[in-house]
Parts: structure tokens; sequence; C-alpha cells
């Protein structure tokens, strides 16, 4: 299997940086993301697959169904096979294998095959409604579908250099192109119902240099919730009815983008609609909608996002609420909502290189995307609660279940998380003019034309359970460049050695960035040691449901207990300014990881409680040593209750 990269480039782009692509890192098998990686290759891609077969996804493509067959093709069902598709085209230019390659060729013509002569393709709509293609826009998921299907067209491309699935994905996005767009030019001033589209039509205007994908993009970002309303006038016409201003809200359709000051509705959509409009912003050098995005980040990771980087606080169509309203137990913090906000993350970092952005995309790496799956790659967590009861699970089915599920009525999830797992390596390095920016510790790989010269790079590290990280480079220099490497918001002292030399006025400048400039030759390293002792840490006053609470931290990865390592219920423990913390690697634990030991904490003693419901007597306490894990590998073990936020008075 080889790498192909594509030939045609944007003619245009404002971006103060351009990230390296996946093609060009190779991740380290070993460590922290070696492990997952490997998993995500030899396990989940299978499983998926087959989960996709078994369920008539993947052959809904043959547009063959008939009423009384099982499998009856779903709305949706083409987005899951095309992030499949992504995900083993990543996959496979990393780790070539002869199954899985013929596993994804057949799916890819599959989805090829069933492309109508304008272009079309949908499984859903050409098999069960061929008549109402485009007309419920605001409640189905037609162009959502079709981004998935370019995004996994231009990752099929860019692995294997094949170009039918890429021609057959522009015939449909120049069929798409001819159909919306403003009315002064004849066509529908529509938008989709699930954001998608608008980055995945970046993506391949990126992979083909055609202009037309990228003003597509920014029409159906810009025309969002302009007067008159889009989706008024559909529903109107489809069924002579209103939608309501919250269905509006939820589909971020309420106002134009660039009148939203806060984010609304549903989660997912969201994340996907602000990284596509960064792009936009991006590639065009809209500072105005550049600036409302920052707005609109600012929002979100100030006053909506979860410790571990979820976001969506309920599961009540799966959205923000307000300000400040972060609950543990019923958090939603879906799998596919984290990710979206890493995209957009990403995207807002390449326009703009502050660490900031790049702590949330490892904040959410670490946390609460990684929670998604277990460390066996065959059980999924759709939504990632905070605080959970295993034992309600009887009560809370499919999605928001405690319990990791091997599949999903709905499964956008499992996918998502096997397609970034396998294109992790685009989300570490960085490049402009004359910097090479270093934006995750992550063992790996690099080699890029920076200031006219090749320079090849290698970083070692045991990152996050170790506070080291060491990067050398392989390249003599001809003249000067810079390696900026980001100094965490979560780590107070960071030591940067330069060939064992301890650099003394080494500092983070107003980006977060050390910048370090000189002509550097082959065999310099730069150590760095980011110190991680275990923090506590606090929520916001206006947090309602973390006060008087403390959740445990170190370096970037949050900390939970479950109930096999309290000797208690978690909900029972105090854990008091006093007590005693400490940070032990233990390699047997959980495929190897930190553990953070709580000694001299506090436990309610529930067997001397008097049997009634309430009582005016106090409970009694008892000093008590307990274990916190790191929280994504929770639900690894015996079911038990487990909480982030613990009781500290």
């Amino acid at each position: 299997m080889v790498t192909h990269t594509p030939q045609a480039r944007p003619t245009r782009s404002t971006t103060a940086c351009q990230g390296v692509p996946w093609h060009q890192v190779q991740i380290h098998d070993s460590g922290y993301w070696g492990m997952r990686r490997r998993v995500n290759s030899r396990v989940t891609l299978d499983i998926e697959y087959e989960q996709c077969l078994k369920t008539g996804r993947i052959d809904a493509f043959r547009l063959n169904w008939k009423e009384g067959m099982p499998n009856k093709p779903h709305q949706f069902w083409d987005s899951d096979v095309a992030k499949w598709v992504e995900a083993a085209a990543y996959d496979l230019a990393c780790h070539p294998n002869p199954e899985l390659e013929k596993k994804l060729e057949h799916v890819v013509n599959l989805i090829v095959s069933s492309q109508q002569p304008d272009g079309y393709i949908n499984s859903f709509y050409c098999t069960l409604m061929p008549e109402k293609r485009l007309t419920n826009l605001m409640y189905m998921h037609e162009l959502y579908c079709a981004g998935h299907l370019m995004e996994a067209a231009v990752a099929h491309y860019q692995a294997t250099g094949r170009r039918h699935f890429l021609e057959a994905m522009c015939r449909y996005a120049d069929l798409i192109d001819s159909i919306f767009g403003p009315e002064s030019e004849g066509k529908m001033p529509g938008y989709d119902g699930h954001q998608e589209i608008e980055l995945a039509l970046v993506k391949l205007y990126q992979a083909t240099g055609e202009k037309r994908y990228l003003k597509l993009a920014e029409f159906f970002v810009l025309q969002r919730g302009q007067e008159p309303n889009f989706f008024v006038e559909e529903s109107r016409r489809r069924e002579n009815l209103t939608p309501t201003p919250a269905s509006l809200i939820n589909q971020q359709a309420h106002l134009p983008i660039l009148k939203q000051n806060t984010a609304e509705g549903h989660a997912v959509r969201a994340g996907y609609f602000f990284a596509g409009a960064a792009d936009v912003a991006s590639a065009t050098g809209d500072k105005r909608l550049f600036k409302q995005l920052r707005k609109l980040w600012e929002n979100i990771t100030r006053k909506r996002m979860y410790l571990t980087g979820g976001i969506g606080s309920t599961a009540v169509h799966e959205k923000f609420t307000i300000d400040y309203d972060l609950p543990n137990e019923s958090a939603y913090a879906e799998t596919c909502a984290t990710i979206s906000l890493l995209f957009f993350a990403h995207r807002m970092l390449m326009a703009q290189p502050l660490a900031e952005y790049a702590d949330v995309i490892e904040r959410a790496l670490y946390n609460g995307i990684t929670s998604g799956v277990n460390l066996k790659g065959d059980r999924f967590f759709y939504a990632n609660p905070l605080a959970a009861s295993p034992a309600l699970n009887h009560g809370l089915k499919g999605s928001i279940s405690p319990v990791r599920q091997p599949w999903f009525s709905t499964s956008c999830c499992p996918p998502n998380l096997a397609r970034l797992l396998a294109s992790l390596g685009q989300y570490i390095y960085a490049a402009s003019r004359e910097t090479l920016y270093v934006h995750q510790y992550i063992s790996s790989d690099t080699h890029l034309e920076l200031a006219g010269q090749s320079v090849k790079l290698t970083q070692t590290t045991n990152y996050p359970w170790d506070e080291t990280v060491t990067l050398k480079i392989h390249s003599d220099a001809a003249r000067p460049w810079t390696l900026a490497v980001r100094w965490p918001g979560w780590c107070r002292q960071v030591q940067v050695r330069i060939n064992g030399k301890l650099d003394r006025q080494a500092r983070a400048d107003s980006t977060g960035y050390i910048r370090l400039t000189r002509q550097w030759q082959a065999g310099d390293t730069v150590e760095l040691v980011l110190a991680m002792p275990v923090e506590r840490q606090y929520a916001h006053p206006a947090c309602r449901m973390n006060q008087g609470k403390v959740a445990l931290t170190r370096g970037p990865v949050v900390y939970c207990v479950e109930a096999i390592d309290a000797k208690a219920d978690p909900f029972q423990l105090t854990l008091p300014p006093t007590a005693k913390l400490s940070a032990v690697y233990e390699p047997k634990l959980l495929g190897g990881c930190v553990a953070i030991d709580v000694h001299n904490a506090i436990r309610v003693e529930a067997d001397k409680w008097t049997g009634d419901l309430y009582s005016t007597r106090r409970p009694s306490y008892t000093k008590t040593s307990f274990r916190a894990i790191p929280y994504a590998l929770w639900n690894n073990r015996k079911p038990g209750n487990m909480t982030v936020w613990i009781n500290e008075v």
C-alpha cells in the first residue's frame, strides 16, 4: 500500500500554518497511542466492518432492498459506512493488510456502483423514495451523508492513489453545486439539516483545487439562518407546518453564524458547523467570520465544556443548555461531539497557532474521546458521563447506557473514533514558512520541507505517563529555522535542554509556545521536562453541581474513582484538603497507566446507618484510602459506580 499525495493544491490560503498531513507522520508502535492504534487496526476496524455488514449498511448500496426484507435502509447509514472507509484508508497507509484492503475496495466499489446518472448517491433515497430527493433537508441527512462520503473519497485517494471514488464524489459535488446557491443564480438557497458537508467540501477543494467546492462551502456556512429562513419555507411547502424556534436553534439555523454569540443546539452539528466555518474563514481570509468563531470558541471552552473535553450537557436533543450547566451523571458528552470539538480546535489552531487550541485537542484526546472505546476495542460509549451507576443500566439502554455497548442503532460514534485514531498523525505537527510546531507530545517521526530545506524530526516519549519528551533532529540546516514547542496550559514548570544543556532563557511567548531558533544540525536534541504533579481541579462557582467537590488531574489526564478501587461507593467518599496524593505507574493496570493513590481520605460508614431513609442523626465517618484511575480507562473491569468529581467539604 503506497500513500499518494494529491498533486492539486489550493491556489490561495491565509492560514497561519499548515498541518503536517497524516501520511507524513509515522506514529511509533510503542506507548499510549501505539497501543490504542494497534487495537484500532487489528480489532475495531474488523468489528465495525462486520457490524456494517450484519446490519445491512454496506449492502444497502446495492439498492435492491424490497418490502419484507430485513435491514431496511436508514437515512444516515451511508455516513457510518463512509467513516469506516475513511478509517480503513488511513489505517492501510500505515499498516498494510491485504484482507482489510480487499474489504475496503469491495465497499468503495459498491458505493461507486450505486451512483445515479446525474451523480447522486444515497442508498436510502435511491431505494425507498427517489422522487423525494432533497425535499426534507431539515430533518433528513442527505448532505450530511454526502459530506462523509466526500471525506472518505479524499482519504481513499490519498492512501491508494486510486481516483474512481474521488471522481465519483466530484460528480456528486458538481450536482450539489448545480442545485444549491443564491436564488439570483436560479438555485436553491438551502443548506444541510445536519452540518458536515461544509468541512468536506473544503477537503475536496484542497484535494482537487476546484474553487467551486470552496465557494459552495462558503455559501452553506453564510446562508444558514438567513431570512427568509430556508427551513421555515421548506417545512411550509412540505407539510404546511412551521418549525418551532427550538428546532431551528437545535440546528443552528435560528440566526446567521455572524450573529451567533453562544453555542446552541445539537452539539455534534455545532462542532462540525464551526469546524467547517473555520476552514472557510481560513481559505477565504474572512476575518469577520474568524472573529465570530473566536466568540463561539470562548463560549464553549470557558462556559460549556466538561473537564474531560466533552460537550453537550443533555440527552434531550443532544444539545448545549446554558452557561455552566454541566451535570455529571446525566451528562451526554457524546463521543462524536467531543470529536467535533477537536475538529473545530484543530482548524482554529491552523488559522492562529495558540496553545489553548492544542490544549483542548489534548484534553479531548486523553479523556472524552478515548473513553468512548474500551481497551479491547470492541465495545463503545455513545455518551460519556462524568458520574455513573451501571446498576441503572436496565433503564438507560443504548446511547445513554453507563456500560459500553457492542454497537448502536445510531452508530455514528464507533467509526468516528476509528477514523480519528487512524488519522491521529495529522494533529501532532504543523509548519509555517520557517517554523515547525510541535502541538502534541506523541512518539512519532515526521519529514517535511521547511524554509526551503528538508527537515526530519523524531519525537520519543512515554507521555502522558512520563514527564519527559525528547525531540531529535536528523537533518543538517543550511540556515536557521524555529522549533516551536507547546507549553501546555496545565503545566506550571517546563525545563528545556538543548543537547543536554539547560536553556535557562526558554519561555513561552504570548501564543503559549517556546520558540527555539538556531541552525539545527543532525543529531541535535531538545529535551522537555513537563512537571506533572497531581493537581486538584475546582469548577466555576456558577457550576452548581460541582460546588464542594474536587477533581484530580495529572498532566493532561483527568482521573475518576471506580467502586472497585474505592473500598466503598465512590459517591460516599470525601477528599479533605489534607489528604495525601501520590502518583504511581502500574504496568499491569489497564494496559499500563499512572494511578493516583489517595491516603487519609474519609468515607461514610454506610453499614452504621439506622436503616431509615432519612435521619436527624449525623452519619458516622471513618478514614480510608482509595485509588483513582484515568477517566478514559473506566468501565474496563468489574462494573460499578464511578465519579470524576469527589466530595471535598
